[in-house]
This record gives C-alpha cells, sequence and structure tokens, in this order.
C-alpha cells in the first residue's frame, strides 16, 4: 500500500465515522458534521500542497545552485587576469632555472609547460575555444 492509498484509507474512515455519527445524532447534527469532515478534507489537501509547493521550491534552488556552480558562472574577469599575472610572474624564475640548468632545452621545456598550463585555463574558461570553426578541407570559404 502507498503513502497515498494509506491517506485515502484513513479519510474513507473518517467519513464512515461521519457518517455513523449522522446516524446516532440524526438530522440536526448533519450540518456540523458535514462541516467538520470538509475541515478534515481541507486540512488534507493543503497539505499535500504545502508539500508540493516546498518540493519544486527545493528543485528550483538546487537547479539555481547549480547553475551558479558552473565555471562559466564563476570564472570572473579578475581571476582570469590574476592567473594571467600569475603565471607571468612564475615565468621569469622558470625561465631561469630551465635556461641555469637545461640551456635552450630547458628553457623551451619551461615555456612549454607555461603555455600549456595557460592553454588548459583558457580551455577550462572557453570549452569551444580550441575546436576550430568545423570547415571541411575543401571548403576555403570563396564562392564560384
Amino acid at each position: 500500500m502507498t503513502g497515498m492509498d494509506g491517506r485515502d484509507t484513513d479519510l474513507k474512515k473518517e467519513l464512515d465515522a461521519t457518517l455513523r455519527a449522522r446516524r446516532e445524532l440524526g438530522e440536526e447534527y448533519e450540518s456540523a458534521l458535514v462541516d467538520s469532515f470538509l475541515e478534515k478534507v481541507d486540512q488534507r489537501i493543503d497539505g499535500v500542497v504545502e508539500r508540493r509547493v516546498r518540493r519544486q521550491l527545493a528543485e528550483q534552488q538546487l537547479a539555481a545552485a547549480r547553475e551558479t556552480r558552473s565555471p562559466d558562472g564563476t570564472d570572473s574577469w579578475g581571476e582570469r587576469f590574476g592567473f594571467g599575472i600569475v603565471s607571468l610572474v612564475l615565468a621569469v624564475p622558470l625561465s631561469a632555472i630551465g635556461g641555469g640548468i637545461g640551456g635552450l632545452s630547458g628553457l623551451v621545456t619551461a615555456w612549454l609547460g607555461i603555455v600549456g598550463v595557460n592553454a588548459v585555463q583558457a580551455a577550462r574558461v572557453h570549452p569551444g575555444l580550441f575546436r576550430g570553426r568545423g570547415r571541411r578541407a575543401d571548403d576555403s570559404g570563396w564562392e564560384d
């Protein structure tokens, strides 16, 4: 039996009790008994609607929270600028160490690492950056 069936059973029991009370008390109490039963039905409906509204509100808040945590929403111009500055500041000692220890090959290796880290950061911030334009090799863009 599901939760809804259980509530329907409770409501059916309430209705049966109301009808028995009407038979015992007579028609003069019918209006009060019906009002009491309808109040209980209203409370049940209000409870169901309130739970549904809360659930939808929670789902909307969760969706909004997920959207704000996306990489595009969290990377500001300041963060990208800061990353570039830090990258250039670290490039000086890395170049000196790479060039001093490995000569030209060490210097090239250091700069390949610097460029690689910046390329990964750029690809993370702008996912479609390195895809190209999607042209075919035989499509030069010139019209006949």
